[in-house]
């Protein structure tokens, strides 16, 4: 039987770094990566044959757990009618109308293959729509990994501790302006978006404060320019209009991913009809995607979003906030500090004494702490992020029992990261 360390040496030979998104590498956290051979509910298996509880869930695409029954059966059916076409298909337009039902302010929307790519094409329609080339951004956001938006990122360049990237000219993010998350900047008459995480989930977990959106959309109305909300987090799994319907907030685009593709390759953007009308065919802003509204992702994305109601949403935001009252709980009596904040379904850990509100204060947490917890949790079955700069993603297949085995297993694992530190 191949082992994880065996798989990870071969993988280094062909593979630069051995894995296919940087934050999959363990660089932060130490050791080698498990390799998943298979999933399903709220557990992976590595190719050891070890089952892990995990709370990655696909990077919060999995909101129903792995391989749901419903999921795994409309990507079947699909696929015995081909993979991609090249072509219109109906279960675009349903998906479509879906995202449309539930976030209004998408009055079009454009399907696409990754939330880079849905970050993107906004950034670039919102240039088209206002004639204007600068777009803010806020420390420790991340949106994807285009050249215009890789300043200050989160996520995996929180991880390695890189403001920016190797290849990325001055010149493609001389118009890309950086602000503090949480404070609503001054926004020019030079500015085309302001384009930002309603919840901040790269950077580990950080709510917006109050007033933070509501000025923020002020402030874009004042100046002129259009207000993104990046919700391939957010979206759908804060509830069923995600963040904007949680706080109040109408954007004039909204990125979106995740959930929306049930675990396969898809993401979305959509705005106000006037936005929209400026992207190509219907206008002179121009994206294109061969395997755009894919009808294997737009199958599983409709089965996910049939089945998440009020109800699901309910049981997601109890479980959630019952797992982060239990962590808090445990690991502050092993004698570590720990705040866990706690978005709906969401929630962070940081191992500091009170819950960040920027990038900075973010990144004074316990990074050493972070690792030493996340081996003990690995070492006791559970797979937390890899990554003091993630969040969490309970899911609707961790059940109650899951969630108390869980916090009993991190009572251990403090006590025993504590001797480590």
């Amino acid at each position: 039987m191949t082992t994880n360390e065996e798989l990870f040496a071969r993988a280094c030979n062909v593979i630069p770094g051995g894995v296919d998104s940087p934050v999959r590498s363990f660089r932060s956290v130490g050791g080698t990566p498990y390799f998943v051979a298979r999933a399903e509910g709220a557990y992976v298996w590595d190719v050891g044959g070890r089952r892990y509880t995990d709370y990655v869930q696909s990077w919060g695409a999995s909101i129903l757990g792995h391989a749901h029954p419903k999921v795994v059966e409309a990507v079947q059916r699909a696929a015995a009618d081909g993979t991609s076409y090249g072509a219109p298909t109906e279960r675009e337009v349903l998906l479509a109308e879906a995202i449309r039902d539930r976030v209004p302010s998408c009055q079009k929307v454009r399907l696409v293959s990754s939330g880079t790519e849905a970050t993107m094409t906004a950034v670039r329609v919102a240039r088209g729509f206002t004639g204007r080339d600068k777009i803010v951004v806020f420390d420790g956001c991340y949106h994807g990994h285009a050249d215009t938006l890789l300043a200050a990122g989160g996520s995996g360049l929180a991880t390695h501790a890189v403001p920016g990237s190797a290849g990325v000219p001055a010149s493609a993010v001389a118009d890309t302006v950086v602000v503090p998350y949480n404070v609503v900047p001054d926004i020019g008459d030079d500015v085309a978006a302001v384009l930002v995480e309603p919840v901040a989930a790269n950077m580990g977990l950080i709510p917006p404060v109050d007033g933070f959106l509501d000025g923020l959309r002020a402030a874009c109305d004042a100046a002129g320019a259009l207000l993104i909300l990046d919700e391939v987090i957010t979206g759908f799994r804060l509830g069923r209009g995600g963040a904007q319907e949680r706080f109040g907030i109408t954007p004039d685009l909204t990125c979106l991913g995740k959930v929306i593709g049930g675990g396969l390759p898809l993401a979305a953007f959509g705005g106000r009809a006037d936005v929209m009308g400026c992207l190509a065919p219907e206008g002179p802003v121009y994206q294109a995607g061969t395997l755009s509204g894919n009808p294997l992702a737009t199958a599983a994305g409709l089965a996910v979003l049939e089945l998440l109601d009020d109800a699901a949403y309910a049981q997601l935001s109890g479980r959630a906030a019952e797992l982060a009252a239990g962590l808090t709980q445990v690991i502050a009596e092993a004698g570590l500090p720990v705040s866990v904040p706690v978005v709906g379904p969401l929630l962070g850990l940081f191992f500091n004494d009170t819950v960040p509100t920027d990038f900075a204060t973010s990144k004074a947490s316990d990074a050493k702490a972070y690792a030493a917890f996340f081996h003990q949790m690995l070492d006791r079955g559970v797979a937390l992020p890899p990554s003091p700069f993630e969040a969490l993603f309970p899911s609707l297949a961790h059940t109650k029992g899951e969630l108390e085995r869980t916090v009993d297993l991190a009572a251990a694992a403090a006590a025993a990261a504590i001797r480590i530190e």
